[in-house]
């Protein structure tokens, strides 16, 4: 990814690499911070928190049946030296990560999310909140479901700090 116009060598700031406006508490930020110090600051994969596999366990289920359904997530979660196999039940992806992050004693609520195209792939960016701080996160990625669990990761990481 090249973070420098062709005229100049300084970095471009990080709103450059987004294909939309940005979350309107970032937008400081991200038209004055580098790519790099953007990604460093927000979406830092450091920290108590890490997820490991994540799979819908029931992808392939008869969609025959009306209305919403919940689907079956698994993941292999790391809370600091712990590193556990959690599962949930959930509307979609972020909705079970949450659920599995609080029965692992890690909350984070949703307070924002967006969701833009950024330079080939998905930017997720997301304001959580632990009850008591709130924090902006991102997470990118080529798909939209990894962008987001790693923004939620990445929130969950910023609230322990």
């Amino acid at each position: 990814m090249t973070t420098t116009s062709a005229t100049s060598a300084a970095p471009l700031p990080f709103a450059a690499h987004i294909d939309a406006p940005m979350p309107r508490g970032l937008r400081q930020e991200a038209d004055t911070m580098s790519f790099e110090a953007f990604h460093d600051e927000y979406a830092s994969t450091s920290g108590p928190l890490r997820l490991g596999n994540w799979e819908c366990t029931d992808a392939a289920r008869s969609s025959t049946r009306l209305g919403p359904q919940a689907r079956n997530y698994q993941a292999t979660l790391a809370v600091g030296d712990r590193i556990s196999t959690a599962s949930a039940a959930a509307s979609g992806p972020v909705a079970a990560l949450t659920a599995m992050l609080y029965d692992c004693g890690v909350a984070v609520e949703m307070l924002k999310f967006h969701q833009l195209r950024a330079n080939g792939g998905i930017a997720t960016f997301i304001r959580g909140t632990d009850g008591a701080n709130a924090e902006w996160a991102m997470g990118w990625a080529r798909d939209a479901t990894q962008s987001a669990l790693r923004a939620v990761i990445a929130c969950a990481n910023r609230l322990s700090a």
